[in-house]
């Protein structure tokens, strides 16, 4: 088999894994509409953000559905590390990047479906962007960066985790860390400290880039520094990932 076969053979098995999993699925695609549903009726009009709340909040939970599915792919690496499963592939020559380039796209593919549904819900609950072909052109291809940079480092963590539910609890920062950024409410509006953190944290230029693209001006300070994240953690990401893989497989 070719390098392509061993990939495309991998990531669906992955995917069929993600598919048949219920957990993963509530996680990654339900929980992202469920909390764009909680933030815009239960607690929208308690926020005043100079526009309508949906239109605020819709790309913070678009991170928001790249972040909740992390924790099932991080389980699935450790999962195999530890059952042995990439043990055999590597006795079959199975290329590693093949083993680890699948759980990486299923997890990417895994975010498309659940951004696209999240985005479905927001517009019959009223969202109004004013993106333009090109904007929304820039909103798919940040969205497709962050779930590759985000997939190489959960990748990494559930490879240099010690078992299935470390692994799971590896991931939670990443999961947390949107609410601690401008996914919610302005960053100025926070407290003394946080202000600061969800300020330079990675995330708030990412959100505030989308942001960007949908209201039709977006930022180029903002989408120069939200690329520079993405390409950043894709890369801590990948060498950790490798490094971990060569180690212990």
């Amino acid at each position: 088999m070719s390098a392509k076969s061993h990939s495309l053979v991998m990531l669906s098995r992955d995917f069929k894994h993600v598919a048949r999993n219920p957990t993963s699925v509530f996680n990654a695609v339900l929980m992202p509409v469920i909390m764009l549903f909680m933030f815009v009726y239960v607690l929208g009009d308690a926020f005043s953000v100079g526009v309508d709340y949906i239109d605020y909040a819709t790309p913070g939970m678009m991170l928001l559905a790249v972040c909740y599915g992390l924790g099932g792919t991080a389980v699935s690496v450790n999962s195999d590390m530890t059952k042995g499963i990439i043990n055999r592939f590597k006795v079959m020559d199975v290329p590693r990047h093949a083993v680890l380039t699948g759980k990486v796209v299923a997890s990417v593919l895994t975010n498309l479906i659940a951004i696209a549904a999240l985005v479905g819900v927001a517009f019959l609950l009223g969202f109004s962007p004013s993106a333009s072909a090109l904007d929304w052109l820039g909103v798919i291809g940040l969205v497709l960066l962050l779930g590759f940079a985000t997939a190489w480092l959960t990748v990494a963590l559930g490879l240099a985790a010690k078992s299935p539910e470390t692994a799971a609890f590896a991931a939670v920062p990443l999961i947390m860390l949107p609410f601690f950024s401008s996914a919610i409410v302005p960053a100025d509006k926070m407290g003394p400290g946080i202000k600061q953190f969800a300020q330079y944290q990675p995330f708030t230029p990412i959100i505030e880039t989308l942001r960007g693209f949908l209201n039709g001006t977006p930022d180029t300070g903002d989408a120069l520094t939200a690329l520079a994240w993405c390409l950043g953690i894709a890369l801590v990401g990948f060498l950790w990932a490798s490094a971990t893989f060569t180690k212990r497989a």
